[in-house]
């Protein structure tokens, strides 16, 4: 199967919009301090891009072969546009940079062994996770406040996406996705209205 270069997915327009929506709500409310806010700023302490900047192909595949896998092509595409994503207003998690991302067995082997415990008891109490697929889940925020975004490498559709997770302490489980573009996309829904 041949690997397109071609971008499937309006990631450029999608985080220009949601940026550019995020700064006016910085701009009337001042609830956040410029320096808790990520990106770089115009020189006023005002910061005018809320992600960083795009990872170049190399450096992609560079951390996929530490991974030993290939991440699935809306999240590249992302990464290529922005390699992280600060937002800090709630509407998301951080989206960690290439450098941070790894195997939740690796990155946060305490949320693993949590999970990992309940392998073996009664299906019904393990809730709709599935445990094998917790430790090898690819780590890709910040666990903030119960809450993390992780893609399951053991979930992957004909185009290649891999299915995405909303994990967090205050629903069962995982809220599960088509791919990491359905997951943004749904998150950064109270930007598009």
């Amino acid at each position: 199967m041949a690997i397109s270069n071609t971008p499937r997915y309006p990631w450029d327009d999608l985080l220009r919009t949601v940026n550019d929506k995020a700064q006016k709500y910085f701009a009337e409310s001042r609830a956040v301090p410029p320096e808790r806010r990520g990106g770089p700023d115009d020189g006023f302490g005002r910061v005018t891009w809320l992600g960083m900047p795009g990872a170049g192909e190399a450096e992609i595949a560079r951390h996929e072969e530490r991974l030993g896998m290939r991440l699935p092509p809306s999240y590249r595409e992302f990464l290529q546009v922005t390699n992280g994503w600060d937002e800090y207003n709630h509407a998301s998690l951080r989206l960690m940079p290439l450098t941070e991302i790894g195997w939740t067995r690796d990155v946060d082997p305490e949320l693993a062994e949590i999970w990992d415990e309940l392998e073996g008891q009664d299906p019904q109490d393990q809730w709709y996770l599935h445990q094998e697929s917790m430790s090898s889940s690819l780590y890709i925020s910040e666990y903030v406040e119960g809450q993390v975004y992780l893609l399951n490498p053991h979930v992957i559709g004909p185009d290649g996406e891999w299915e995405a997770w909303d994990f967090a302490t205050w629903h069962p489980g995982e809220i599960r996705h088509r791919s990491f573009w359905d997951l943004i996309e749904r998150e950064f829904s109270r930007y598009l209205s």
